[in-house]
Order: structure tokens, then C-alpha cells, then sequence
């Protein structure tokens, strides 16, 4: 594991950097650490003086001493539990991704306790914690919309061995709308494996919808056999998504979004990181596939604790090495 807890010495240095001048940015490349770390500590151990590095180091001692007292997790464990939580783990997502890589058996519970203990002395950890919200509903203005699809063809004539999940190539589509309803993603998720492709859109129209939909399921072409989708009137291409990836097209029932449960959850997920109001046009494409990486790489409970990128892609992410 690359990463370390910053040393006392760390801590005079930047304390004697920060007198100097210097920016955390600076400080940072003087300690060969990352600008998060430096700035994660100057928040985390900062008293009503400022930042002292004697108080910070006590400060440190005495919340590891606590959760060690408490949960009985060494300080290597610790440090990997921190890790996973700031990649947005949940504590059930940890616990077994410990068990399944480092043989280390944690409750999630003890990783609770743990986040909170952090809360209490002034850490951060809590943020990264999933807050559930209300589900999205799309506003389809003041007419019904259902039928307005050329050719579609209900997920009631659908395969029955897509409903058993139990192949890869079964895929969920739907958009997230950015602010002002400008802007949105395009969203496809694996039913079985849960492996998430996300596409800026560069507006609403179905002939650009589809050209995404192709374009970045194509390299996944052979496992690619259906998609179910949302009826807005951004699929209307979707023919020629079906002869561009040689696929079946499903639509789910007007205003059932359970039937494409999977892909409702995680839209949710990527409201966590693009929150509603997001103007997606200024989001880049490189935080898009930020997402894309940490929905993917991330351990599903329902998964027997892999990830969605072992399942479909065959590739393990060691997460403490990120």
C-alpha cells in the first residue's frame, strides 16, 4: 500500500511552510504528498489558534488511540478502511471488500462506529457516506407521451431469460437531465454484472442519443444483446441503435421505473456525484469517466462483494493502491 499517515515531522513542515508562505499546493510538492492530504490535515487538526503541529500530532494520537480502544483495528487497518471510505464505500462495501482481498473479517457496524468516532473529533469521513434521496421522477409535460414511439416493442415481449439474469449481455437505458434541462447523460448499466457506461450528450436530440448509445457500447458489441430503455422521446432512434450494435430494443411500461430498477439505482448513484442542477455541459469528459471508474470498481454487496469490472471485464482494481 502506497499511501502512510502523515508523519510528526510531516507536521512541523508544514507548519514552517504555511508561516513561510507558501501554498498548499507547494507544501505539498515539497512532501511529495498529494494537495488533498495537506489540506484534508490543515481542516482536520486545525485548533482555535490555527494549525499547530504539536496539537495536530495529539490530536491524531488521540482519536487513533480511541477508535483502537474501541474497535480494536490496528492503525494499518484503519488506514484502509479511511481509504475506502473516501472513495465512497459503504461500510457493508468495505467490510467485504477486506474480507475478500486482505482476509481481515470487520462488521460493517465497526466501520460505522468508526466514521462516527472521526465525526465526533472533527474529522470528515461522514461526508462520504450515500445519503439517500428522492428518486428522480421525469416531467413529460402536460400530455401523456406513451405511444409516441415509432416501432417499440414492450418489455412484455421481452425474453424471460432476461428477467433471470443469470447472462451477461442484458442491458438498462435511461438519460440523467442536467440544469435547466439543457444538458444530460446517457446511462447504460449490465443487469447481471451492474458495469455502468455514462455519455455526455451534446443535447437532446435522439439522433445524437443514439450515436452515443452506439459509440460506447461498441467495444462490448458481443456482449450486447438487449437493452430495455425509458419511452422518452430521446430514444426515437432507437433502430438504429438496435442495427448499430445488433441488439434488441425492450421498452419498459409508461411510469414503471421498477421495471428497470437497476438502471433507477444507478442514476441515483451518479446524482451523488452530479447532483441535481448540474450543468452537464460543463462537466469534462475526463470527470465523467471518474465516475464511470468508481461505480465500476466498486464491490456490490448483491454481487457477492465483486465488482462490476471483475464480473464483466474480468479485472480486479486493488482500491488501497488507488
Amino acid at each position: 500500500m502506497s499511501y502512510h499517515q502523515l508523519t510528526k515531522n510531516e507536521r512541523y513542515q508544514i507548519y514552517a511552510l504555511m508561516k513561510a508562505g507558501h501554498s498548499q499546493k507547494d507544501i505539498a510538492d515539497v512532501l511529495g504528498r498529494s494537495a488533498s492530504t495537506v489540506s484534508r490535515e490543515l481542516k482536520r487538526n486545525r485548533g482555535l489558534r490555527g494549525y499547530r503541529p504539536k496539537q495536530a500530532q495529539e490530536l491524531t494520537d488521540k482519536r487513533r488511540h480511541e477508535a483502537y480502544k474501541a474497535f480494536k483495528v490496528t492503525e494499518s487497518i484503519h488506514d484502509m478502511i479511511e481509504r475506502l471510505i473516501r472513495q465512497d464505500l459503504s461500510p457493508q462495501q468495505i467490510a467485504d471488500y477486506l474480507e475478500r482481498h486482505i482476509g481481515v473479517s470487520l462488521h460493517h457496524e465497526t466501520i460505522y462506529q468508526i466514521i462516527l468516532a472521526d465525526k465526533a473529533n472533527g474529522g470528515d469521513l461522514y461526508t462520504h457516506l450515500r445519503v439517500a434521496s428522492k428518486p428522480y421522477r421525469k416531467r413529460y409535460g402536460h400530455y401523456d407521451r406513451r405511444g409516441k414511439l415509432k416501432n417499440r416493442v414492450s418489455i412484455d415481449d421481452r425474453p424471460a431469460i432476461v428477467e433471470r439474469g443469470n447472462r451477461i449481455g442484458d442491458w438498462e437505458g435511461d438519460t440523467v437531465i442536467g440544469k435547466g434541462r439543457q444538458g444530460a447523460l446517457l446511462t447504460l448499466v449490465e443487469r447481471r454484472t451492474l458495469y455502468t457506461v455514462i455519455a455526455k450528450l451534446p443535447g437532446k436530440r435522439a439522433d445524437a442519443l443514439a450515436d452515443a448509445a452506439i459509440e460506447n457500447l461498441a467495444s462490448y458489441r458481443d456482449k450486447v444483446k438487449t437493452i430495455t430503455l425509458d419511452n422518452g422521446l430521446e430514444f426515437a432512434e432507437h433502430e438504429a441503435i438496435a442495427a448499430g450494435l445488433k441488439a434488441d430494443i425492450y421498452f419498459a411500461h409508461p411510469y414503471a421505473s421498477w421495471e428497470r430498477g437497476i438502471n433507477e439505482n444507478t442514476n441515483g448513484l451518479i446524482r451523488q456525484y452530479f447532483p441535481k442542477g448540474t450543468d452537464f455541459n460543463k462537466v469534462t469528459d475526463e470527470e465523467i469517466q471518474f465516475v464511470m471508474d468508481r461505480l465500476n470498481s466498486r464491490p456490490r454487496v448483491t454481487r457477492g462483494g465483486k465488482s462490476p469490472n471483475e464480473l464483466f471485464l474480468g479485472r480486479q482494481v486493488d482500491l488501497l493502491a488507488a
